[in-house]
């Protein structure tokens, strides 16, 4: 498969010691060789491939330099996009690098498109679907287990476990079809039946056993959803500036200080949270504070884990016990705060209230029972379990709904056989179930749905 030539920036805009622009296709060693001057007239055509080149970039319109560079060549199959690329080192001003890249374009080469490197390292073969969003994954890790998680991905452990799937499916199906076109045997049918409940159950086994890390998965990739929910004053923007080690939240004895919903990711014990503080919910006459609260009242529908934080020096309020009717049937963790101060607050009545919810002491103005909070926070979603190396998480969201549209049809293929379903009825969602699979690695999967997978990618990858 041939494609043009394609150039971008492959380092985020800014100043910095070192930015690289990246050019890939049949014509980036030639392009990059036309505006290259290296040391003694070396020319980048006739170099050794996987070298570095120290140099200049010029204008071969007027002769003039444009940069001091390093120069890497890389000639394909073996590279990124199994095409000849071209990385460029230049000085990471902003104007530095434009300048490199508006050369570039105007020498040969196309601006890349949003992910385009990596299309291309999906269309040459070189890695599949999956392991091309693991790309985008690894790049937007927020903390050393969704990178390790993406790490596994990328490198191809859920594409493996995939293809084993569909081969055992296709070879599956290649015997109903010589079973179905042999049909003078007495047996043929009975054993038919046989193997598909056989190779069906054992499928579905193992999607119920990916679908089963799929919650884990898809926290470590996306955050958890974490809202910060109490009345007005119990300490809620101390909570979140304890969990994010940084003055983030405006913190007053005033009741009402907080007007709106501010957000931040921040990382506990390896799990990335989306942390969301609110304004009190209360009744007020405030117009901008009522908007405030309405806001926090929303977040909540949308929340993965609830704080919810009281005031220990306080006695529990109607406003309280509203809240914990509101966070009803949902994930919490309840935060009695302020335990420096004189006790006014029912702790029986926090217990009932709380039923089978962790409840943790704290004093976030003395920095107490913050990591007793981060081990509830841990222990609650992956209860340890995240640590074992050797599964394989799934953590896109694609690739759980094509997981459990799969387990459908396999399911369907299982109620079949149990039912004496004919064949070649059977057959048609077992290879459903194939194709479902294989739109995970990207063997069936829509031209579409690739522009559209790609097009969240960064300019540079």
């Amino acid at each position: 498969m041939e494609f043009d030539t394609i150039a971008a920036i492959s380092t985020p805009m800014g100043e910095g010691a070192i930015a690289i622009v990246r050019l890939s296709g049949d014509e980036a060693i030639k392009i990059a060789d036309k505006i290259f001057e290296g040391i003694g007239g070396k020319k980048l055509l006739k170099v050794t491939s996987h070298t570095i080149h120290y140099g200049y970039l010029f204008d071969p319109k007027d002769g003039s330099k444009v940069e001091e560079v390093m120069v890497t060549v890389m000639k394909g199959p073996k590279t990124f996009t199994k095409e000849d690329v071209v990385e460029i080192n230049c000085h990471g001003g902003l104007v530095s690098v434009n300048r490199v890249l508006q050369l570039i374009l105007k020498n040969g080469a196309r601006l890349a498109e949003p992910g385009e490197f990596t299309k291309r390292a999906f269309l040459n073969g070189r890695i599949d679907l999956s392991q091309a969003e693991a790309v985008m994954d690894l790049i937007r890790a927020k903390t050393d287990r969704a990178m390790n998680v993406a790490l596994g991905q990328m490198e191809g452990r859920l594409s493996r476990l995939i293809r084993k799937l569909r081969q055992g499916i296709l070879e599956t199906l290649a015997h109903v079809e010589v079973n179905i076109d042999y049909p003078e045997y007495e047996d043929v049918e009975e054993m038919t039946h046989k193997m598909l409940l056989e190779k069906a159950s054992l499928v579905q086994t193992e999607l119920k056993n990916l679908l089963q890390t799929s919650q884990q998965g898809k926290i470590l990739r996306e955050g958890l959803s974490t809202v910060i929910v109490g009345r007005p004053n119990v300490g809620k923007s101390s909570l979140l500036n304890s969990l994010v080690h940084e003055n983030k939240a405006i913190v007053t004895d005033i009741p009402g200080t907080t007007r709106d919903v501010i957000e931040e990711y921040v990382n506990v014990r390896g799990v990335p949270l989306r942390l969301v503080d609110t304004a009190g919910i209360r009744e007020t006459e405030d117009i901008v504070e009522r908007i405030g609260v309405e806001k926090s009242r929303q977040v909540l529908k949308e929340a993965d884990l609830i704080l919810l934080v009281l005031n220990y020096s306080d006695a529990l309020t109607e406003e309280d016990e509203n809240i914990f009717r509101a966070v009803k049937g949902l994930d919490v963790i309840v935060i009695v705060n302020k335990t420096d101060l004189p006790a006014k607050i029912d702790m029986d009545r926090v217990k009932e209230l709380a039923r089978d919810h962790k409840i943790i002491s704290t004093s976030l103005l003395e920095d107490r029972g913050v990591d007793e909070l981060e081990e509830a926070i841990s222990s609650l979603f992956f209860e340890g379990s995240i640590e074992s190396g050797d599964l394989t998480y799934v953590s896109n969201t694609r690739h759980i709904a094509l997981l459990n549209q799969a387990l459908g049809t396999i399911e369907e293929v299982i109620e079949g056989v149990e039912m004496g379903t004919p064949i070649d009825i059977v057959q048609i969602d077992l290879t459903r179930t194939w194709e479902l699979l294989g739109e995970i690695v990207g063997e069936s999967v829509h031209e579409s749905l690739i522009d559209q997978l790609f097009s969240q990618f960064c300019l540079g990858k």
